[in-house]
């Protein structure tokens, strides 16, 4: 381990540990003092990483209020306000975000479906730009609170730049922001498809996001409803145990699966 302060690797591992428990560490080199959780975004944070991790997991997956978090940690002991479920779901979802961005790069097919379903924020309707590729899997999704060339140039400029992928093949439906978007952003070469009944399969996917906001009532900002729907897709598509459309997993095997990604997500969070 390094030190903070000054890089050295002069460090010393103290008796002594926090109240969470976690190892404290001196520098040698600097006389600089600090333990595991230095650094990082849950510094000084009075409950443990793992429980924050938890609550954070549970509620980008589950149909679950701020309010309801807090009723089922006090019923095993551990208490805090919905507030905090804000502050720390602010705090970790942009950088569980980022990290699934990063690992599912270059592993999208050429074929994608783009389309955008509304968000009601403030009262108002808003615009989600998602697109998946032939197989289900996630290739980008973007909040917009306008929907024109703006936007569409955004989201597609975006989706290029997280999954490293040109397409072959786009369908969407027929919005006139669409084919110029297209073209200026992905590449004359790609080719453009405009037909509702072979982006269904979009259509159906936009039930996810649906299903999870409507219990939230809406989204009192634009900043946070950005976040919340990135890194809500990002954590389904991670969490998906088919690779392809029809493919059989049995049931053994999908909670196999979900344990050891639901393990990585909380291994991000808590590093985070």
């Amino acid at each position: 381990m390094r030190c903070l302060e000054c890089g050295s690797e002069a460090v010393t591992e103290r008796a002594e540990r926090t109240a969470q428990g976690y190892r404290r560490f001196r520098c040698r080199a600097c006389g600089k003092q600090f333990n595991e959780r230095s650094g990082t975004l849950l510094n000084r944070t009075q409950y443990p990483s793992d429980v924050i991790a938890l609550v954070v997991l549970w509620r980008l997956r589950y149909k679950l209020s701020l309010r309801d978090l807090p009723e089922m940690f006090a019923m095993r002991g551990i208490v805090f306000s919905y507030e905090a479920v804000r502050e720390w779901e602010a705090k970790l979802t942009p950088a569980l975000a980022e990290d699934l961005r990063r690992r599912r790069r270059g592993k999208v097919g050429r074929s994608w479906y783009g389309d955008e379903t509304y968000l009601k924020v403030q009262g108002r309707w808003c615009y989600l730009y998602r697109a998946i590729d032939r197989n289900g899997n996630l290739v980008d999704v973007l909040f917009s609170e306008h929907r024109d060339m703006a936007a569409a140039q955004a989201f597609f400029r975006s989706a290029k730049a997280v999954t490293g992928v040109t397409p072959e093949r786009v369908t969407t439906d027929g919005h006139d922001s669409y084919p110029r978007a297209i073209r200026t952003e992905l590449g004359q070469d790609v080719r453009h498809r405009t037909s509702a009944y072979l982006n269904n399969r979009l259509e159906q996917d936009h039930r996810g996001i649906k299903g999870r906001y409507r219990p939230m009532r809406g989204f009192k900002c634009p900043r946070s409803a950005a976040r919340f729907c990135r890194a809500y897709d990002e954590l389904r598509n991670f969490l998906r145990s088919r690779s392809r459309h029809h493919q059989h997993v049995p049931a053994d095997c999908r909670r196999l699966l979900h344990l050891r990604r639901t393990a990585t997500v909380l291994a991000i969070l808590q590093a985070a």
